[in-house]
């Protein structure tokens, strides 16, 4: 089992940086794909970012490429977003998924990670 709570979510104005942390308990977590999706009002859960348990392989929406970095530590069990240069579009609530099971490949697809996150609210001010 993995538990996973985020934090560092908050209101920003466009341009600005935020890092998310999701930090993680139980001792699956080192060997866990971790990945970052989020969910705006009134639209489905999207795929933002995903890294691999050794973080050979990484891999982000096209939206967000070259304004976002993934990345953990899994000597401290937590997982990193940083969001630089961020947009009014980028606002929504965000999760951290885990799952032990796709050795060192990532996914793209929500209902592939069994561990969520509670969601930390990012909201980019125009």
């Amino acid at each position: 089992q993995v538990q996973l709570v985020e934090s560092g979510g908050g209101l920003v104005q466009a341009g600005g940086s935020l890092r998310l942390s999701c930090a993680a308990s139980g001792r699956t977590f080192s060997s866990s794909t971790m990945g970052w999706f989020r969910q705006a009002p009134g639209k489905e859960r999207a795929f933002v970012a995903a890294i691999s348990w050794s973080g050979g392989r990484i891999y982000y929406a096209d939206s967000v490429k070259g304004r976002f970095t993934i990345s953990r530590d899994n000597a401290k069990n937590t997982g990193y977003l940083q969001m630089n240069s961020l947009k009014p579009e980028d606002t929504a609530v965000y999760y951290c998924a885990a799952d032990p099971g796709m050795g060192d490949y990532v996914s793209i697809g929500h209902r592939a990670y069994d561990y969520w996150g509670q969601g930390t609210q990012v909201t980019v001010s125009s």
